[in-house]
């Protein structure tokens, strides 16, 4: 497989860069993937929900009524389900939604989802250079030049604020640090731009 190139958008002139082929072109492993995903998105739910059982509920020590003689049905208590205030049959309690997936297999499904960007031809470089000031017009230029699908994902480095100013309020844009970009994020974009000086962190996180 050739070496995989990416245009540099908003410099003086355009150019392709080549990219490192133990990131940007290796095999895809969609249940690496899959799993990843699935990991991350799960480490996001709080898994506060919870309900009151039976159990839990105040009140309902003494039954409501004889067992026998009143020609209704034997209750025990009033806090049971089938009452109003009684406590919840089979409550959400609080409880942990994480999977674990090893660091090994994190890695390659990151560099997976890397590739196949590169290979759609939907990943592109930013020059921060051109964003001397917070310009969401200037943004919104680039992105039409370039003309690839939205969303959109922005990978900037430590220290380039006006680059993340200029796209952070546009729709169906996220703009993230190398240290906290994950997997679900590329998979959910149709294109990702990285800047050029944060290229070296995200070949380093996905990096064998």
């Amino acid at each position: 497989m050739a070496a995989p190139k990416a245009p540099v958008l908003g410099g003086k002139s355009a150019k392709d860069v080549s990219l490192t082929e133990e990131v940007f072109a290796v095999e895809l492993k969609p249940h690496l993937v899959h799993e990843a995903v699935r990991a991350e998105l799960n480490s996001h739910r709080q898994g506060t929900g919870a309900a009151k059982s039976r159990g839990f509920v105040s009140g309902g020590r003494a039954k409501p009524w004889r067992q026998k003689g009143t020609g209704r049905a034997r209750q025990g208590t009033i806090r049971a389900p089938q009452f109003t205030g009684g406590g919840v049959a089979f409550p959400p309690m609080p409880r942990s939604f994480d999977v674990k997936v090893n660091k090994k297999a994190l890695k390659a499904a990151l560099r997976s989802a890397l590739s196949d960007h590169a290979q759609a031809g939907t990943l592109g470089l930013v020059d921060a250079s051109t964003f001397d000031a917070p310009s969401t017009k200037a943004a919104v230029a680039l992105l039409e030049q370039w003309g690839k699908r939205t969303p959109t994902v922005i990978v900037v480095a430590e220290g380039e604020e006006s680059l993340a100013k200029s796209f952070r309020n546009l729709q169906r844009v996220l703009v993230t640090l190398p240290s906290e970009l994950e997997v679900a994020h590329v998979v959910w974009a149709r294109s990702l731009l990285v800047s050029q000086a944060a290229l070296d962190a995200v070949e380093r996180r996905a990096a064998r």
